[in-house]
């Protein structure tokens, strides 16, 4: 006769599987790939200030231009009117990149710390994404795995108002073509092979000042 103990034990055994598979279903970075997908997202024979295969105009390639006075080295500054990235140096210069900001109203202009800094993250979509486009990010909710299709792409920038994560980063984009353009939710976006180049010489605590797109820029050539 099957007894309360016998059915305890067989609905355990029944039931515990699920949940480990689930568990190992989690999204992930495979640190084994990260130099062969480096290499898939950077053009032959690549130099920055030339090579363009993604076809935008040349003023989005990466550029060396003065910086204004007074800049702190180390931090950026985002004009989202002429849809550049600046990184301030410390000899009175700084290194201009192109990016994409995000749609509509959904840009959010800002004073912010880069709290952190990942090569080839995972990506999980915020609810508020989910919510406003279903279809295109429901099957996402669990995150997805880092790789060249990722929304995040090959690095990011965590971008924090004191210890509160905002959910907006700077990071790659596998879209290069949305460069110059407003494309995102929300997060600045930047070639791979650029952002790749730019990440090392970015350190967590520094600031990144996202301007409004009615501000004038904050550097010129």
């Amino acid at each position: 006769m099957l007894t309360r103990r016998h059915f305890v034990i067989t609905t355990a055994a029944l039931f515990s599987a699920p949940i480990a598979n689930s568990a190992m279903a989690a999204a992930s970075s495979d640190r084994s790939k990260w130099d062969a997908w480096d290499a898939q997202v950077t053009p032959p024979n690549y130099d920055p200030a030339t090579s363009n295969p993604w076809g935008f105009h040349r003023r989005f390639l990466p550029q060396i231009v003065e910086a204004n006075y007074g800049l702190t080295p180390g931090d950026i500054h985002v004009d989202a009117v002429a849809r550049y990235l600046y990184h301030i140096r410390t000899d009175g210069t700084a290194m201009r990149y192109g990016v994409a900001i995000a749609r509509g109203n959904l840009y959010e202009p800002g004073t912010y710390l880069i709290q952190r800094k990942a090569k080839w993250p995972i990506w999980t979509p915020t609810a508020s994404m989910i919510e406003r486009d279903p279809e295109l990010y429901q099957q996402h909710a669990d995150g997805m795995d880092a790789g060249p299709t990722n929304p995040l792409g090959s690095r990011a920038f965590y971008l924090f108002v004191g210890n509160r994560d905002t959910y907006l980063r700077i990071h790659g984009t596998p879209s290069p073509s949305s460069i110059g353009g407003r494309a995102s939710s929300g997060c600045v976006r930047m070639v791979m092979a650029h952002i790749n180049g730019l990440f090392e010489q970015v350190t967590s605590g520094s600031t990144a000042f996202l301007y409004p797109p009615e501000d004038g820029v904050t550097a010129q050539s």
